[in-house]
């Protein structure tokens, strides 16, 4: 059973909204031939907010150039590592619960967000 063409304009052009097929084909032609590049996957970054902002931020950015990207990485989460535990003894020399030293690790990075350290 074939359906001729002009009962499938017909009907097609109903669903369109009382549109013809001819000047419905005209409009979505140009989006037709839009040539579809490699996908680009976006890269997801923990963008610092104070980005070469800060006192400390030319120090830093300075020191990332001379050692290199990933070695200053490394050092930096060393550092990073080491201040949480100081303030992990901290903690406990004084007695503050775990929610108490989850806040003071966030205060921390905060700081050294705006000093420029984590630029």
């Amino acid at each position: 059973m074939a359906i001729t063409s002009s009962i499938a304009t017909t009907s097609f052009s109903s669903c369109v909204g009382g549109e013809d097929y001819g000047m419905f084909m005209k409009k979505v032609q140009p989006l037709m031939n839009v040539k579809i590049g490699k996908a680009v996957r976006s890269r997801t970054m923990m963008g610092n907010v104070n980005d070469g902002k800060g006192l400390f931020a030319p120090i830093v950015v300075i020191t990332r150039n001379i050692v290199g990207k990933k070695r200053f990485n490394q050092l930096r989460g060393k550092a990073i590592a080491l201040h949480s535990q100081v303030i992990t003894e901290f903690c406990k020399s004084i007695g503050a619960d775990q929610k108490q030293r989850q806040g003071l690790i966030r205060l921390a990075k905060k700081n050294g967000e705006k000093l420029g350290f984590l630029a």
